[in-house]
Formats: C-alpha cells, sequence, structure tokens
C-alpha cells in the first residue's frame, strides 16, 4: 500500500503585524521628511551692546559736601538784593563767626549794585564805581576771598551816591572811604573782626538813607 505524505500547512503571519510595522514604517519617514531642519530655524538676535562712554566723560566721584557747597557758591554768585533791615541784621551779627564779613560784603554788594542801576544814579561815575565794585568782589567764592578790595570799592560807590542828593550823608561816606583803607581784608583776630563789623554797620545805615529818594 502506498504511503500518502502528509505535511503541515505553515500558518501565515497576522495581518495585523503587517499593519503595525507599516504604521510604524510611515511614522519614521514622516519624523525624517517633515522634521525642521536646523539651519532653517531663525537665528536669535545678539543683545545690543551698551555703547561705550567716551574717556573724557568719566569724572570722578565729588567728595563728601563739595555738591552743597558748590551749591551754596552758585547761590552767592546769584545773590539777589537785600532789604536795608537784612543788611542791618547782617552787620549787627556775630563778627567773630567764620563767614561774617564775607558775607557782609557779598550782601552789600548785591544791594549796592542793585541801586546803581536805579534811573537817578544813572551817571558815568556811579557807573565806574559799580563796575570797580563788581570786578574787586569776584573772588568772593574762592576759599580764601580777597576782602579789602571789596571794602573799598564799595565805600567808592557809596561816595559817588552819595554826591547825587544826600548832603547829610557826606560825613558817614567819608569815613567808610577811610575805614576802608584801614582793613586788613581778614576777619581772624578781634581787632579785625571790630573794624569790619563797624564798616559793616556805617554802610548798612548809609543803603538805608540811599534807598530813600533824593533830596533835590
Amino acid at each position: 500500500m502506498a504511503e500518502i505524505n502528509i505535511q503541515r500547512k505553515k500558518s501565515s503571519p497576522s495581518p495585523w503585524i503587517l499593519v503595525v510595522l507599516a504604521a510604524l514604517a510611515l511614522a519614521l519617514g514622516a519624523y525624517f521628511f517633515l522634521r525642521p531642519d536646523p539651519s532653517d530655524e531663525p537665528t536669535p538676535p545678539a543683545p545690543a551692546a551698551l555703547p561705550a562712554a567716551p574717556g573724557d566723560t568719566l569724572v570722578a566721584a565729588p567728595a563728601p559736601g563739595a555738591a552743597a557747597e558748590e551749591s551754596m557758591a552758585a547761590a552767592d554768585l546769584e545773590q539777589a538784593p537785600v532789604t536795608p533791615e537784612e543788611l542791618a541784621r547782617q552787620a549787627a551779627g556775630n563778627a567773630a563767626a567764620p563767614d561774617y564779613a564775607r558775607r557782609g560784603l557779598q550782601m552789600l554788594t548785591a544791594t549796592l549794585v542793585d541801586l546803581a542801576d536805579r534811573s537817578d544814579f544813572r551817571d558815568p561815575a556811579i557807573r565806574e564805581q559799580r563796575d570797580n565794585l563788581t570786578s574787586a568782589t569776584t573772588s568772593l567764592n574762592e576759599a580764601t576771598p580777597r576782602l579789602r578790595p571789596g571794602f573799598v570799592a564799595a565805600a567808592g560807590l557809596i561816595r559817588a551816591m552819595q554826591q547825587k542828593g544826600y548832603p547829610a550823608l557826606e560825613t558817614t561816606a567819608n569815613e567808610l572811604q577811610q575805614l576802608a583803607a584801614q582793613l586788613s581784608g581778614r576777619n581772624s583776630t578781634p581787632a579785625e573782626q571790630q573794624q569790619n563789623q563797624q564798616f559793616l554797620s556805617k554802610a548798612a545805615a548809609a543803603v538805608r538813607t540811599l534807598s530813600e529818594p533824593p533830596v533835590l
């Protein structure tokens, strides 16, 4: 009897495995083809560099108190005219104060310069004395101001104003010129302080008279 060769039929793979493999292949292909190219990404802008400060704009920090001193000096340069009463109070103040003579001369200068612009004082002689005073007091804001030239110039301006209708002020104007010639320009010793106070007190009294209308 002939033998019949019976072979088992090989099972075919599951169709789901093929579907999964096809999906993976598509996903990988899409990833490689559709992913963005790093070279196509915009480069972030570089941070703007701060402009370098020019070498000539670098300044040293001011010393403590320097700003206050500069402000006070600027205010002194722009000192507004004061009233005769304020000038008299300054003259009657503490003559031993370090700033007494300088401050008094500064106030006197501002008041006299303002008076010199009055219509009845617009005279060549008064204008010349006024210019002498402003020139003599330009150093008042320095560390060691020269006071004597300012005192002498102030007395000269008062004398020129006195001659424009103030006969009763002649004696005081002459005394001021004599006192100014005797001043040392300092305010250190008691004698110097007394002389400065005497001059400023007489000058304040003269300014009070000059502030009134002249005798015609």
